[in-house]
């Protein structure tokens, strides 16, 4: 009987990441890499069935004593913050770490499977084309050093492809846009506008969302790429079940909502009556704001991924309902 594969999971305990253990550890022997800290995020991982539980810094420790047992491994460790003002440490976390972990899958033929993000692209100038030429990438111009960071590692990653240095036998950088679900509960003012409005809904009260500050966009117009997390997940399975596959693939939707059809959805899903005021956005953010996104998606499907991407509204009556049903509302 062969044996279960070896899946590696960084971040595993986070929001993506538990949500990928929970389904990885119906199908292999998963190892979650994280660190715990005082928060309950252990509640994210806590139903499922570890191989085992690596702390960050004994990763290397542990990647030393297990060249070839590990069949593939997916990498959703990143500081995500958007306002974090550490930048070695973002630049350690996002990118030293990435590459890292992509020279030794390279060494020892493990696949990799890594968090990019829809923050590289910045204002959007550029569009939202998950085009990987070296002069596409050199265009986008990230506003945070979380995007910045996970730009660097994108750009290197096609460097090494391109000069023919060692590779992961399967490779691909996934640019997650707005995901929203199950398991944010310890991102705390990073979670999801649907996670961060559904309470004050339920108690009656008005939810807040930005006004607008261009004469083109009405308030509450601006637009997302909003991906349910269980789309997420089905996207890192296919690319695991597809080992041939490799490259830089947005992951979204491929259609924009506004925030107010957003708030609008969770009402609903709530069964309540739409109560939205709108708030000026601070001042510090308002430069560096981005009013539209939207995933373009041809690459992905071209690559053979053919599952449809669940609507808001279906997302949101999911989402909401789970909520609802854990006593988190």
């Amino acid at each position: 009987m062969p044996r279960a594969p070896v899946v590696l999971v960084t971040g595993g305990a986070g929001f993506i990441g538990s949500n990928l253990v929970a389904h990885f550890a119906r199908q292999a022997d998963v190892v979650v890499c994280d660190r715990l800290g005082q928060d309950d995020r252990w509640r994210n991982i806590a139903d499922c069935d570890l191989a085992d539980f690596v702390a960050p810094e004994d990763l290397a420790g542990f990647l030393s004593g297990n060249g070839g047992g590990v069949d593939a491994v997916v990498h959703m460790g990143a500081i995500s913050s958007t306002t974090e003002a550490d930048v070695d440490l973002i630049l350690r976390t996002n990118f030293t770490l990435s590459r890292d972990l992509w020279r030794w899958c390279a060494e020892h033929g493990s696949r990799l499977i890594y968090a990019s993000s829809a923050a590289t692209y910045g204002d959007g100038a550029a569009g939202f084309d998950d085009d990987e030429s070296a002069d596409a990438l050199a265009r986008l111009h990230p506003l945070n050093p979380y995007g910045w960071s996970k730009h660097l590692f994108d750009r290197w990653a096609q460097r090494a492809v391109r000069a023919g240095a060692p590779c992961p036998p399967q490779w691909a950088g996934l640019k997650f846009f707005n995901v929203y679900g199950p398991n944010e509960e310890h991102k705390g003012a990073m979670r999801s506008v649907v996670r961060q409005i559904a309470p004050v809904a339920k108690a009656g009260d008005a939810v807040q969302l930005f006004r607008s500050h261009r004469a083109d966009v009405a308030d509450g117009g601006q637009r997302r790429d909003f991906v349910y997390v269980d789309d997420c997940v089905a996207v890192v399975d296919w690319l695991f079940r597809s080992p041939t596959v490799c490259g830089l693939y947005n992951v979204g939707t491929g259609r924009s909502r506004t925030f107010a059809e957003l708030a609008a959805a969770v009402f609903d899903a709530l069964g309540l009556e739409e109560r939205i005021e709108y708030v000026d956005m601070p001042t510090a953010i308002r430069d560096r704001y981005q009013y539209f996104t939207e995933a373009e998606t041809r690459k992905l499907r071209s690559a053979g991924y053919d599952r449809r991407f669940t609507t808001l509204e279906d997302g949101v009556r999911a989402y909401v309902g789970h909520l609802e049903s854990t006593d988190r509302l």
